[in-house]
């Protein structure tokens, strides 16, 4: 299925090409493709939906959005500051007890990875029993527990690394302050006014995803997601097959990670989340400005910033669990807007497979110089 006006982009042939090449080369399942500049939109869907049924991938599915839920969680906490309700310099320890170096790190460390706290979903034993349970619940409180009982990893504002404990931590606030379920902020916050209508943040025990869905698949395991090269040899034949990860529950990436969306959605939203509209304008220019290099040695490096990231020319985020990976980005300059989803983690190879297509669709859409 396609969707096409105007005949754009102009390298639309080419542009099929080297998704189906990427997908076949990494044995990607399916993939939907959503460009849009202005009137023009293009949106296709290759391979398919799920491995068992050979049902063919939709434009319209819903996948899980993984980090992309981070952007969601950081705009109802700058919106949340913009009310007075917070500030960001205001210190984690005015919040929650026993966080290692909570009375240096503030609200902006969590919400730009720089707080320093120790990342729940590194530990091994944490991943055992992700592959062991995988429709165990979750709650905040856990996840939290495991990141903060690990030392602290560096002086909070001094390095950039990226720990999903900040932004459970975050979630956990957003739910105190506005006394209202996570969801149920989300939806009166930003989905209901940006008319999302196939985007939702489930509950923690709900493991469902609304259909039409693509079902999610990954290869090897949590604690070990690596394939030796024979593996990989064989997951690209189509003789090593990945499991299907759709029912995994989500409960544990919660605030960082739990969303569900589609392309046509996740458009909409990384417009307004980049273009603005969700916040005021100081704000918004205030959270452009935040953007860092990841490694300050590479200036070229991704940047990361007030709960967004750059990739190249484009602002966004990315966002990968098992089943599932993501890429949403906007670039404000030429007013292109990307998505790219796939029923895949991560490829044979250890990429994360939607950011695979993402890095060379954006080198085939730029302006010529």
């Amino acid at each position: 299925m396609s969707t096409c006006y105007a005949k754009w982009p102009a390298n639309q042939d080419a542009l099929v090409e080297k998704v189906e090449q990427i997908r076949r080369d990494n044995a990607i399942p399916g993939v939907v493709v959503l460009l849009r500049n202005g009137d023009h939109q293009w949106l296709q869907a290759f391979g398919v939906a799920d491995l068992k049924t050979k049902q063919p991938m939709q434009t319209d599915m819903a996948f899980r959005a993984g980090s992309n839920t981070k952007t969601m969680t950081a705009t109802v906490i700058l919106q949340l500051v913009q009310e007075g309700k917070l500030k960001l310099e205001d210190k984690v320890s005015k919040f929650f007890d026993n966080v290692p170096q909570g009375d240096e790190v503030t609200i902006a460390d969590l919400l730009d990875m720089r707080s320093g706290i120790a990342n729940y979903s590194e530990i091994k034993s944490f991943n055992q029993t992700l592959d062991e349970q995988p429709d165990k619940t979750y709650s905040p409180q856990q996840l939290i527990q495991l990141g903060i009982e690990q030392k602290a990893m560096f002086k909070p504002g001094s390095k950039y690394f990226y720990s999903n404990t900040n932004y459970v931590m975050l979630g956990v606030l957003i739910e105190r302050m506005t006394e209202m379920p996570l969801e149920e902020v989300f939806q009166q916050r930003i989905f209901t006014p940006l008319k999302l209508t196939r985007t939702s943040m489930p509950a923690k025990d709900d493991n469902q995803l609304p259909p039409p869905f693509a079902h999610g698949y990954m290869f090897g395991t949590n604690v070990n997601s690596e394939l030796t090269e024979q593996e990989q040899k064989q997951a690209v034949a189509g003789k090593l097959l990945p499991s299907d990860m759709t029912l995994a529950n989500p409960s544990w990436a919660w605030a960082a990670g739990a969303a569900i969306s589609t392309a046509d959605d996740l458009a909409d939203y990384v417009e307004v989340l980049i273009g603005g509209g969700l916040l005021d304008e100081s704000m918004q220019a205030k959270r452009l400005a935040s953007i860092r290099p990841a490694n300050p040695d590479d200036p070229q490096s991704a940047g990361y910033g007030l709960g967004i990231a750059q990739m190249g020319p484009m602002i966004g985020h990315d966002g990968s669990l098992p089943g599932y990976q993501s890429f949403m980005g906007h670039d404000p300059k030429t007013g292109l807007t990307m998505i790219v989803l796939t029923n895949l983690q991560d490829t044979p190879g250890g990429e994360m497979a939607a950011n695979v297509i993402a890095k060379d669709l954006i080198q085939m859409m730029a302006p010529a110089k």
